[in-house]
């Protein structure tokens, strides 16, 4: 038993063995990691950052939920013309449209939460608690909008993303 682990392991000192990596490469590899995995990640809705850098462009946010809105309403109208057809192509174009529903829906609920509620709503602002209640309502509409295919829902959600208008108006 002894001899044929000592063999073994003669066996396995003559094999080559991989080269490893040179310690100075390994930031340069992390980072090299970090950006490829950053770039190939399925892309997410998600605001422009959350550190303190000032850039902001609140309007261009406002005008993105309303074409998301405009998509949410579409997919609501044509998911419920597709839904009569029984053909694969139509059905097919069902799942597509529902999938898209449910994307633009989400991408309103991120741009809420991850832009607005944690930069632009203060605590310290005169009408914070309606700004705060306006705000809920878009994410309560947007998922309203993504649990069924009622084109009033979806009207719903347009207009609560158009009560926010006021604050954030273009320039």
């Amino acid at each position: 038993m002894m001899a044929a682990r000592r063999r073994e392991r003669k066996v396995m000192a003559n094999q080559e063995v991989p080269k490893m990596i040179d310690a100075k490469r390994i930031p340069l590899l992390s980072a090299l990691t970090l950006t490829l995995g950053l770039l190939l990640a399925p892309g997410q809705a998600s605001a422009h950052c959350q550190i303190p850098c000032g850039i902001y462009d609140d309007h261009a946010r406002v005008d993105a939920m309303r074409e998301d809105a405009a998509t949410v309403a579409k997919a609501a109208r044509l998911i419920n013309e597709l839904s009569a057809a029984s053909d694969a192509q139509s059905q097919q174009q069902l799942v597509r449209w529902v999938m898209n529903k449910e994307r633009h829906a989400q991408n309103i609920i991120g741009t809420i939460s991850d832009y607005f509620l944690t930069q632009r709503v203060k605590p310290d602002q005169d009408d914070y608690a309606q700004r705060l209640q306006r705000h809920h309502a878009v994410i309560l509409a947007a998922m309203k909008a993504k649990q069924s295919v009622s084109t009033e829902a979806a009207a719903e959600l347009a207009d609560r993303i158009e009560a926010l208008f006021e604050y954030y108006p273009g320039e």
